[in-house]
């Protein structure tokens, strides 16, 4: 949308764009000058002219247009004068626009990427090796196929009542067919139904969940695809969002220092209303906000240090580009910059209130009293200056200069008898290690000759054509020299609630966590060390280059200095810039920028396009073959969280258009430590166990037809009763794939949380994978070779009935049958890690299913006309000593080797599970005991194997970072269409904004 008028001065505008950028601070947009003064409908109506602009691309820093207006000269549009889509408008009571892109044309829609259709790993194997059954179908039909044709030569004269054709090729297709049809049973499709409602089930389980229950919103975890959920056991690339994911996007006043002394250190007060906050995490309480009161005692008890206390908190109401709004009594702060509105309401809860900006001077309230500071100029903020200044006369006629900004700008500018310097440096070390934004604070007074000298300078470099801003910043600096330093503030960019901890518990679990941010560089440095992502003593790689060659040399010199630990997992931090990570994406950079951030433990990406967070992850996804989540709460998200294997939304402040997109969504970043570690693993377990053992079950019976064939001449012939091989799946055996999918669990959620190195156990997939898959279907052929011949010899010179009357094949058949379901059941409880009433119900109960179908089947006929080849077969089998026999004898002859090989696994190959499992099975008192008392040596090494390795690399180039921490950041617009100076001097709070006749409007 073009701007063409607002309500506020020169036309301007605010607009948040955190949902395209991720950035906090707001941007000015201004309307031409040839439409600002249309503010009624009637001068709407007669606007008449057109528009022609660029066509529809993704760049959102760019526009170019040209307005045509009837009877006057083309106007350029660029985009300072353009409203995005999925922009906000704050601080603004109305605008007026026209719409040139919309739709699918529109910069936010061009950013988008095709959303995919995803499937987990582990259904890609399993429909990889149902095709492998398939053709392992086909292989045994062709292998009895030729097994026909040699019986039939071998016995081509006898027997004789056979009745025996030539045989040809009608005949070798007719008998594939039948052996086809044999052996169709093979390929479980019977699973498929299985897993859907399995998942389906999990997904519940999911929505259900209370720990993950945000009752501040009442906002529900809520699993928007079933297709996923055994995929959350397996991440191991953690993609993040910045703004609004980890942060609550809400900026305190924490802490400060003034002349030397700390104030604001009450941990323990603010961890208890921490603990008041647990359901409210993102909402602004005293205890989160500066609340000691050391300060105003000092204040008002004339303490040596009240001067410097009083001018700190003069230079926090006065040096900024704030705004005030009076509703009646109170007083609320409008600002492009959060962290500047966080100072003015910090100093204002002190007693020190900002109250009115007029176009030439500021008023405040000083305990009460009433003072003026007339602005004399405004020396702009900007990223290479990292400092912002304003030139007051005071109320007492004195000429000084306040400055705000960056500690390494602020120092090197000190006067030599300026105090409490070491303080204050030891002070704002402390603050960047807890992860808190600094600012130095400090002034210098000026005498009247000194600033006439430096106006005229200020005049001239204000009117050079040529590098103008440089001359400006060069003029500033001029006058910014000689301070005497008052203190430092320290600010809070709010995390979401157990964010750290949640991220120490990822990091333990072996999940490598990126944070892909659309923010400042130094924005993002701090926030990661607020998450313990970063820590004081690691060197970060910092890589911002201006060109390919420049990126590629930074890059290769990093991957020599690393030699023989790149590719390794390193105590490193890797941040790069949207710009370098342009050029390090080319096709010539990518092999060598990819093997760098893989050797550092952690990864940020700041100032990146919605298309360059799906960009990365979408190189990491394809090239390290990971699993890879992506989490986020912003529509600049969306492309990420739709390209990683599982994208997750956080339902927060900035839409659901993320929600939307997503594969699961929740409410808070620390509901994912639960969703992975405890959801994920007990969804692969289930999932993988229940699909094994489908295979294993399917296979077990329909081999048997394969070794019946061997003795029947390879005729066709079935050795079970139609109708009970149609119920094997649906009814026999349907009971435990059902317990093992839903019940099963491989250890306590207590134990998952507390243990996240169990979460390696899934995420390597070591459980289930081809090789794993092939060895329980040879186990399974294994029983059924055992399932069948054992009891064809015991049954091999036949046996007579108390009736008289001879078996026939269906006896052997429902000998086997029987066999066959208590061994498929008993093997389940074998696989049974969480015994429970369900798991009793499904492996007990089906055994007495069929038992009892068995007995009603056989007394059917000739009541019913159905199965008159079944009557009378119950009798027979159950009074027949060797079906008892067989009947304990059979399934423990199967199993045996199964119970021996886990108890010697479980003895010589102890894991962490088993340690935990064994430690659960003791109590909880032993559980803590022994944790306590002596680690196993499984959890020692595997967490070993999971912490990064130490640096002890000799770097030999400036792109390394190895000093302190400095915990700078700050917020604010910068080469606006409209400088800070014009801004401040356009606004008089003083008096009532002009109304227009159209309502007031979001524009998102």
């Amino acid at each position: 949308m073009v701007l063409i008028s607002s309500s506020e001065p020169q036309a301007t505008c605010f607009v948040a764009t955190s949902n395209l950028d991720g950035e906090t601070n707001l941007k000015i947009r201004q309307a031409l000058s040839e439409t600002a003064a249309m503010k009624t409908e009637k001068q709407l109506s007669s606007l008449s002219g057109k528009i022609k602009c660029e066509g529809p691309n993704f760049h959102f820093n760019s526009f170019v247009g040209t307005l045509y207006l009837n009877s006057k000269s083309p106007i350029s549009i660029g985009p300072d004068q353009v409203l995005l889509r999925g922009t906000q408008l704050k601080n603004t009571e109305w605008i007026l626009g026209i719409v040139v892109y919309t739709g699918f044309e529109t910069k936010f829609m061009q950013n988008a990427v095709k959303s995919p259709l995803k499937r987990s790993k582990v259904e890609k194997v399993t429909n990889m090796q149902i095709l492998v059954l398939f053709l392992l179908l086909l292989v045994m039909s062709l292998v009895s196929c030729v097994g026909a044709i040699f019986w039939r030569d071998r016995y081509r004269a006898e027997p004789w009542y056979i009745g025996k054709k030539d045989y040809d090729y009608h005949s070798f297709g007719f008998d594939l067919l039948v052996f086809i049809i044999l052996y169709h049973n093979l390929i479980p499709i019977s699973l498929l139904v299985t897993l859907e409602i399995v998942k389906y089930i999990q997904a519940l389980f999911i929505n259900w969940d209370e720990d993950m229950h945000f009752k501040g919103s009442n906002v529900h975890a809520m699993a928007r695809t079933s297709n996923l959920n055994e995929e959350l056991g397996q991440v191991e690339y953690l993609f993040s969002d910045k703004t609004g994911t980890l942060t609550c996007n809400i900026m305190t006043f924490k802490k400060c220092s003034v002349a030397g002394i700390m104030y604001g250190d009450l941990s323990s007060k603010s961890d208890d209303g921490a603990k008041d906050l647990s359901q409210s995490p993102c909402s602004i309480s005293d205890s989160y906000e500066f609340n000691d009161p050391a300060l105003l005692q000092n204040f008002k008890n004339d303490h040596p240090t009240k001067e410097h206390i009083k001018e700190f908190l003069t230079l926090l109401c006065v040096c900024h580009t704030v705004f005030p709004e009076r509703e009646g009594n109170n007083i609320s702060y409008q600002a492009s910059s959060p962290d500047e509105a966080a100072l003015v309401k910090g100093a204002k809860k002190l007693g020190f209130v900002f109250t009115a900006r007029m176009p030439n001077s500021v008023t405040i309230e000083a305990m009460g009293e009433e003072l003026t500071f007339e602005i004399l100029n405004v020396l702009e903020f900007s990223s290479n200056r990292k400092r912002m200044s304003v030139i007051v006369r005071t109320s007492e006629g004195q000429l000084r200069l306040y400055c705000k900004g960056a500690d390494s700008v602020i120092y090197e500018r000190l006067s030599e008898n300026s105090l409490f310097v070491e303080e204050t440096l030891v002070h704002l070390e402390n603050f960047a290690k807890e992860g808190l934004r600094t600012l130095c604070v400090a002034y210098i007074d000026l005498t009247e000759i000194e600033y006439e000298q430096w106006l005229v300078m200020y005049k001239k470099a204000s009117t050079v054509v040529q590098d103008r801003m440089q001359s400006l910043e060069d003029c500033y600096d001029r006058i910014e020299q000689k301070f005497l330093l008052l203190g430092a503030t320290a600010i809070e960019d709010r995390l979401q609630a157990r964010v750290p901890e949640t991220i120490t518990s990822l990091l333990k679990a072996n999940i490598k966590i990126w944070v892909l941010t659309g923010d400042k560089q130094e924005t993002a440095i701090n926030i990661a060390y607020s998450c313990k992502l970063l820590s004081g003593q690691m060197p970060r790689i910092q890589l911002n280059a201006n060109s390919l060659e420049a990126t590629q040399q930074v890059i290769n010199q990093n991957c020599q200095d690393l030699g023989a630990l790149l590719g390794k997992e390193n105590d490193l931090a890797l941040i790069i810039d949207g710009k370098t990570l342009k050029y390090a994406l080319h096709v010539e950079v990518k092999k060598c920028f990819l093997n760098l951030a893989l050797s550092c433990r952690t990864v940020l990406c700041c100032r990146l396009s919605p298309l360059q967070k799906a960009e990365i992850v979408d190189v990491v996804k394809k090239q390290v073959k990971a699993i890879t989540l992506a989490i986020g709460d912003g529509a600049n998200d969306v492309g990420m969280i739709q390209t990683a294997h599982v994208g997750v939304g956080i339902s927060g402040n900035e839409g659901m258009l993320a929600t939307n997109n997503s594969d699961y969504s929740i409410a808070q970043f620390s509901y994912l430590e639960k969703l992975l570690l405890v959801h994920g693993a007990w969804n692969y377990f289930r999932v993988t166990k229940c699909i094994l053992y489908c295979f294993y079950k399917n296979v077990v019976l329909y081999i048997i037809e394969l070794w019946f064939a061997i003795v029947n001449g390879f005729s066709g012939q079935i050795i079970f009763e139609r109708w009970c091989i149609s119920l094997y799946n649906v009814i026999f055996t349907s009971l435990p794939p059902f317990t093992l999918g839903i019940f099963e669990r491989c250890c306590s959620q207590e134990s998952l949380l507390r243990y996240p190195q169990l979460y390696r156990i899934s995420q390597t997939g070591d459980i289930f994978n081809i090789k794993v898959l092939w060895i329980q279907s040879i186990n399974a052929i294994v029983h059924s070779f055992i399932l069948f011949w054992l009891p064809a010899k015991m049954l091999e010179h036949d046996m007579v009935s108390q009736g008289g009357y001879t078996t026939d094949y269906l006896f052997l058949g429902n000998f086997i049958y029987t066999y066959v379901v208590v061994t498929v059941c008993l093997k389940a409880g074998l696989e049974t890690l969480s015994w429970n009433k369900f798991t009793h119900f499904a492996i007990w109960g089906s055994i007495m299913i069929w038992l009892g179908f068995f007995a009603v089947y056989s007394s059917l006929w000739p009541t019913v006309a159905v199965a008159p080849e079944m009557t009378g077969q119950v009798n027979m089998a159950l009074m027949c000593p060797h079906f008892w026999l067989g009947f304990f004898i059979v399934p423990i002859v199967c199993l045996i080797q199964n119970v021996a090989w886990k108890s010697i696994r479980n003895t010589c190959h102890r894991t962490l599970l088993e340690d935990v499992r064994e430690m659960e099975s003791s109590g909880v008192q032993v559980l803590r005991r022994d944790s306590a008392r002596r680690p196993k040596v499984e959890e020692v090494d595997l967490q070993r194997s999971v912490s990064p390795r130490s640096c002890q690399v000799v770097f030999r180039n400036n792109s390394v970072d190895l000093g302190a921490p400095h915990g700078y950041a700050f917020s604010q617009v910068e080469q606006a269409v409209i400088s800070q100076e014009e801004l401040v001097r356009s606004y008089d709070t003083t008096k009532s904004k002009p109304q227009g006749t159209f309502p007031s409007a979001t524009f998102e």
